[in-house]
């Protein structure tokens, strides 16, 4: 009996955490519910639980009319009324959450796990993002989303340091922002699903050069380390490599690198190896649902590895829907599961796959991925509108 005690102690521990990252939390900024006024979980007409003092900030000034953050529908600040079951959780919960620091602290049992150290953004500062970059000189973190202004920069901080792409139809406007990459000489290249194109800026946010009629649905994009751009495009199942003279705004040459792809979207490309990641979305036949599969290209473009969700499933009981891609320092392929959610590590494309679990808690529905010079991870999470960045804990 006691030596069931002691193994379920580690998954108790576990739960704990995972209920009070998932439910005692508001998912606006971030800060614990509890009983005291600022801090109690309130619901909105919606349905949707969020603490009073983001109602507060929500509501207009004098109409304490909203938009519920998560769905945007119309609600009103004077109609909410306190979460019950989360309060009751609390309490049930109490002496076990005043431990919770204690807890958090021995959560990453091994030498080497990746940790959560710090998340910014948050609704308000970013809305629904799709697609994160790193600037390879200034180190600043790219994010394009739904705002009026559709790409933010931020610095090390977390802090907005500068932002634009005004969201608009003319040309230099960015209708629909899907993904994101920054260049070698620091210009900021989006697709724009809006029409179809790809957009160049540099990084003050003045246009450089659009791309426009050569694709059907631009999605991912990724800078190589020649500094070429390659972007898939998920309706005509192609992948692409853009030459572009960035200087002088001009595109010099477009090669197609692959084609019958199954409406690929993200990719990455190893600035180790030069191989190139495709996400695929295809049908699964006769049932109409829809799996993932990753695909790893040589850089001379010979397939040498590939996974789909069915073959994810032999090594995890639970499925694993792939919603991002990219290449860590050592050349291992990492993916974003939205189905867990949780990051997971293929390992590298000669031996793929060799699927090993990074992340597994803290996370709602993760879209993009990057990793720093520092070997940082950082995670967009489009549920949360913020960026979550995982160090390895040796502790």
């Amino acid at each position: 009996m006691a030596a069931e005690a002691s193994e379920s102690g580690p998954a108790l521990q576990e739960l704990m955490r995972e209920a009070e990252i998932s439910l005692l939390e508001c998912k606006v900024c971030f800060e614990k519910f509890g009983h005291r006024q600022q801090r109690r979980p309130r619901n909105l007409s919606c349905g949707h639980v969020v603490c009073l003092a983001c109602v507060a900030a929500l509501a207009h000034p004098r109409t304490l009319a909203l938009e519920c953050p998560f769905c945007r529908r119309a609600c009103r600040g004077c109609d909410t009324s306190d979460c019950l079951p989360v309060l009751h959780l609390i309490e049930l919960l109490g002496s076990a959450l005043r431990q919770s620091p204690a807890a958090h602290r021995a959560a990453p049992s091994a030498p080497g796990a990746l940790t959560c150290h710090h998340i910014f953004g948050g609704w308000g500062t970013l809305v629904n993002p799709t697609g994160l970059a790193l600037c390879p000189k200034t180190g600043r973190v790219v994010v394009v989303h739904d705002g009026r202004r559709r790409v933010k920069i931020f610095d090390s901080l977390g802090g907005c340091a500068h932002q634009f792409g005004e969201k608009g139809d003319a040309a230099q406007d960015i209708r629909y922002p899907v993904d994101v990459t920054i260049t070698n000489d620091c210009h900021v290249v989006v697709t724009d699903a809006g029409d179809r194109s790809i957009k160049v800026f540099d990084f003050f946010g003045q246009i450089k050069l659009v791309i426009g009629g050569q694709f059907s649905l631009p999605w991912g994009v990724e800078t190589t380390p020649q500094n070429g751009i390659v972007v898939t495009d998920a309706e005509a199942g192609s992948l692409h490599l853009l030459d572009v003279d960035f200087a002088e705004g001009v595109l010099r040459r477009t090669e197609k690198l692959q084609t019958h792809l199954c409406s690929p979207r993200g990719v990455a490309v190893s600035w180790l190896t030069g191989a190139i990641a495709v996400l695929e979305h295809p049908l699964a036949l006769g049932t109409g649902v829809c799996s993932t599969r990753v695909k790893v290209f040589s850089s001379s473009m010979q397939l040498v590895g590939q996974v789909d969700t069915f073959g994810l499933s032999l090594y995890f009981p639970s499925k694993i829907t792939a919603s991002a891609v990219t290449f860590d320092h050592q050349g291992n392929v990492i993916v974003a599961d939205t189905s867990g959610p949780a990051i997971f590590c293929l390992g590298k494309p000669e031996e793929f796959p060799v699927p090993k679990p990074m992340v597994t808690h803290g996370l709602s529905h993760p879209v993009a991925l990057t990793f720093t010079k520092e070997n940082s991870l950082l995670v967009l999470d489009t549920a949360s509108h913020s960026i979550k960045v995982y160090k390895v804990d040796w502790g």
